[in-house]
């Protein structure tokens, strides 16, 4: 199972994304550190899917496809929107849901595009 590193990683980023979220439901402060750990989290989990799809220090690369590519896209999407929401959603807090709104589904179907490329190795 060459990419299970990817999965444990990206699972744990989603679980804190489901905690900074439902504390954002509730009008709570977010902890820096549990978003940094989120942020930190994605990352690896991209970077180890980069690896698979071009190749690991010991030779093994997976199979990418379309589906492989267009996981790694989305998740990277993701990334992208979840940096740029905080400076986006400063003025105001419409702008900041729909910030939100469009994090969380670019890197849900990122995620699920990912698991279903993972089942397929």
């Amino acid at each position: 199972m060459v990419a299970l590193p990817s999965f444990i990683l990206l699972s744990a980023a989603v679980a804190l994304g489901v905690v900074l979220g439902l504390q954002y439901l509730r009008g709570e402060r977010s902890s820096p550190l549990v978003m940094g750990a989120h942020l930190l989290l994605g990352a690896g989990g991209l970077e180890t899917i980069a690896m698979l799809l071009r190749g690991t220090p010991d030779g093994t690369v997976a199979e990418a496809g379309s589906l492989g590519r267009l996981a790694a896209m989305c998740l990277l999407g993701g990334m992208a929107s979840g940096l740029l929401a905080p400076m986006i959603g400063r003025r105001s807090v419409q702008t900041m849901n729909v910030a939100l709104i469009t994090h969380i589904g670019v890197a849900a179907a990122g995620f699920l595009l990912f698991l279903g490329w993972m089942l397929r190795l």
